[in-house]
């Protein structure tokens, strides 16, 4: 199992070690790959260099849509496919892979640093709108419950209430409206809303801030569970829990590494999976690496796609549903 690659990987300096996080056991027989017969073992892809191979990446993103939306529509993986035709094979092959395993739609998110955050969070609250009619109340009282519950953890990691109340109420306002009409237009959430919301810079990024405040918490108040984890993404070098906090976890715009991965799963309590789209694989073939922390709160897991510096959103759906 490959994970998930973080700027130590990408410019060659020494490795952190890495939390388990385990294998995503299939729910049925994976499918052999039949699309197109593509070389693998790209010679030039090959000879990149992690850095190279980011920056590679990094300016397809920034060359397919200049200014994107903090989240995008829900658009058919053709149109990331699209993006790669005049680039190596390794990659079309990949996405090729990602779709023989049902998954039809991607859901992009603006490359600023804080698209992990943005995307789990929209795909939560949008996992919680699709539980079962009979299991709606009791997914959205569960979310709504734990986020209740990290407020103690918030304080103990030494966040003053003014600090982060006005982000968490903003976060759970988004929830309630699942089953709670808005007290001003009595309108309950559709998709057409929530993605409305998360495109508007005052909500959406007052939501990557309380995750990002929560994911400090989490390993504020547990340092020993992530100390031998923290190292200096840059330099390669160890760094104290509340200083990797402070500089890495805390500030907007950096980017999150599997540390911060894992101790957001754990403080929200849910599951997800990140399918790995780095062009390397001999096979063409797809890893995913899931973090398993608890509740399900719906039936179909969260999954993101990662590529080298970014996250999106991985759906098995490809357009938005009717409202």
């Amino acid at each position: 199992m490959q994970p998930t690659m973080d700027r130590r990987e990408r410019e060659g300096l020494p490795q952190a070690p890495r939390l388990v996080s385990g294998d995503l056991p299939p729910e049925e027989p994976i499918p052999s790959y039949t699309g197109p017969s593509f070389v693998t073992d790209d010679p030039e892809l090959s000879r990149l260099t992690p850095a190279e191979l980011y920056e590679l990446n990094q300016g397809m993103l920034n060359d397919a849509v200049p200014d994107r939306p903090l989240i995008d529509q829900l658009k058919h993986i053709a149109v990331l496919r699209s993006e790669y035709e005049h680039g190596t094979p390794a990659f079309l092959q990949q996405i090729d892979y990602l779709r023989s395993q049902g998954y039809n739609g991607i859901r992009r998110t603006r490359g600023d640093g804080d698209c992990f955050y943005r995307s789990l969070a929209f795909a939560f609250v949008e996992r919680l709108m699709n539980s079962e009619e009979e299991e709606l109340e009791f997914s959205v009282m569960s979310a709504i419950s734990t986020l209740e519950s990290v407020l103690p953890m918030l304080e103990a990691a030494g966040f003053q209430k003014l600090v982060y109340e006005d982000f968490y109420e903003t976060f759970v306002s988004i929830i309630k409206q699942i089953v709670e009409p808005d007290r001003l237009d009595h309108s309950n959430l559709t998709p057409a809303l929530l993605l409305e919301a998360f495109q508007s810079p005052e909500v959406s990024n007052s939501v990557v801030v309380f995750l990002r405040l929560l994911t400090s918490a989490q390993i504020r108040t547990d340092p020993d569970s992530y100390a031998d984890f923290l190292f200096n993404p840059e330099l390669g070098e160890p760094m104290a829990p509340r200083e990797f906090c402070e500089s890495f976890v805390e500030a907007v715009g950096k980017e999150a590494d599997h540390v911060q991965m894992t101790a957001l799963s754990r403080a929200l309590n849910v599951n997800f999976s990140v399918a790995y789209l780095d062009g390397r694989s001999k096979d063409g073939t797809v890893d995913f690496v899931q973090f398993d922390s608890g509740n399900d709160y719906g039936s179909e897991p969260m999954v993101l796609l990662y590529r080298p510096g970014h996250y999106d959103i991985l759906e098995r759906r490809s357009q938005e549903p009717l409202e």
